[in-house]
Formats: structure tokens, sequence, C-alpha cells
């Protein structure tokens, strides 16, 4: 892991990734933002040393440095997922790249269904805690505690500074912004009604396939972090319509400049 994480950072390096201040990732659907973004360089992630390559075809695999607000940001455009094969060492590699270039900040999106039914489709949810149901840790691999301690606490995964700042924005641009729990699971199938009324009950406020394994990992490298999901879609276990990907990514895209002006405002901020 030492070995590979030396050579990705000495490359992008080498292609001119100095010193950025922030990092980005994009989920699901969700590229406006780059349109307010300065790009400087940009890697396509089959040509960066030891980087996992996204592998649906709506997930784009680009990895951009550039000027936003004033700011110099590392952006990923598309993540990367367990169902798509990859560990979650391989999942979590970016964020300890991002790290180790000099990010101080880390804000992270990504496409969510709405569990709770007070939750509208293409609202935006802040994260402001999660469970996690994928089944392993990002942590739990031989080896992890030479890059830091791994019981890493999880009383405040997501950076209170930030978050409220986020809130205080939604309120004077007039953007609705809900906060709730996170549930992220394996997938890439959606969830039966048994899974939506369970996941209702333990807590969850919206779900998705992402985020948590790199908010851990951004906890572990003690590299604040918040998040915040576009609500895509309406999880009702009794009025369940058949899942429509298409239908998803256009709501995602219609809600994401509602995300996009939140990120730009913080970024002024921070």
């Amino acid at each position: 892991m030492m070995k590979y994480l030396k050579e990705t950072t000495h490359y992008l390096q080498e292609k001119g990734f100095k010193n950025p201040e922030i990092g980005i990732i994009l989920g699901t659907g969700l590229g406006q933002l780059l349109e307010q973004v300065d790009i400087i360089h940009e890697v396509s992630y089959n040509h960066i040393p030891h980087f996992p390559t996204a592998t649906v075809e709506f997930h784009k695999g680009k990895l951009i440095y550039g000027k936003i607000e004033g700011k110099t940001a590392v952006i990923m455009q598309g993540r990367f997922h367990l169902y798509e094969g990859y560990d979650l060492l391989d999942v979590t590699f970016p964020v300890r790249i991002m790290k180790r270039l000099g990010v101080k900040k880390l804000l992270v999106s990504n496409a969510a269904g709405a569990i709770n039914l007070n939750f509208k489709k293409g609202d935006l949810m802040l994260i402001d805690d999660h469970i996690n149901l994928l089944g392993g840790s990002p942590l739990a691999y031989k080896g992890v505690s030479k890059l830091g301690n791994i019981f890493v606490d999880m009383s405040c995964p997501y950076d209170k500074s930030m978050s409220d700042s986020l809130i205080e924005i939604a309120n004077k641009q007039n953007i609705n912004l809900h906060q709730g729990v996170y549930a992220s699971v394996l997938g890439p199938q959606l969830e039966t009604r048994a899974e939506y009324r369970y996941l209702k009950t333990i807590g969850a406020d919206a779900v998705g396939m992402s985020t948590v394994p790199e908010v851990i990992v951004a906890n572990h490298l003690q590299l604040p972090v918040v998040a915040v999901s576009v609500l895509t879609d309406e999880c009702d276990p009794d009025n369940l319509e058949p899942v429509n990907v298409e239908d998803i990514l256009a709501t995602a895209q219609q809600a994401e400049p509602k995300m996009v002006k939140l990120f730009c405002e913080l970024l002024k901020q921070i």
C-alpha cells in the first residue's frame, strides 16, 4: 500500500497536481460543479498508476485539478463502488491520495433514495450521520495500521463547522436542505420493499451505495469531511414503482444546481 501511495502521488505531482487545498468527490450523475472550475490539469483514471477505473457507463472517470472559488482543488469526476468488483481499499485509495497531495478538507456528494417519506425526489440532504451496511471496513486490513490509528472515533464523522455553514448557506439561499442519516448498502440491485422497511426501522433517512467508506478513511486521516445527498427517488415500500435509472439520473441533474450553489458558497468561506 505504501509503495502504491508513493508512486501514485509522485505521478500526479509530476502531472502538475501541486498543493491542492480542497478535495471533491462527485457522485452518480453529478458533474455540473465542473462548470464552475478553471481546469488546469485532468487525467483519466486508467492512466493513473494503481488507480481503479470506473466501470459503469454513466460514471465518468477523470481526476481533475483546478481552481474553484479561489481554492485549488482535486476533483473526482466519478467514484468507485464495491459493486463494481473493487474492494474497500480500492474504493478509498483516492481519498488517501488526496490527503498525500495536500488536501485539507473534503466535500462529497452522492445520489440517494429517500427513505424518510417527508423528503421528496429532487430534495437535498446534508448527511449528519451514517449506517455502514457494506459488510466491511476500509480499516480492517493487514498493514493499514501503518497509515494511522485504526480505532478511529466516529462519534461525529461529518465536520460540524462545514455542516453548520452549509445549513446557514441553505437558509440564506432559500434551498431546502434536510438533515439525516445515510445508509450505505452494497448494491448494485436496489432494495426490496422489506429492505426499505428495515432501513426505516433502523433509522436511515436515505440509502445509497457509496460515501461511507470514503468518510471512514477521511476520519482515519483526520481530514475534515462534509457530504450532501441528492435525493433521486422516493422509497415508499407501500407504493413502490419499478426502478428507472434514466429518471434517477434526470432527477440528479435537475436538483444538482442547488448542490453546486451550496458547495460554491461553502468554498468561499473555508
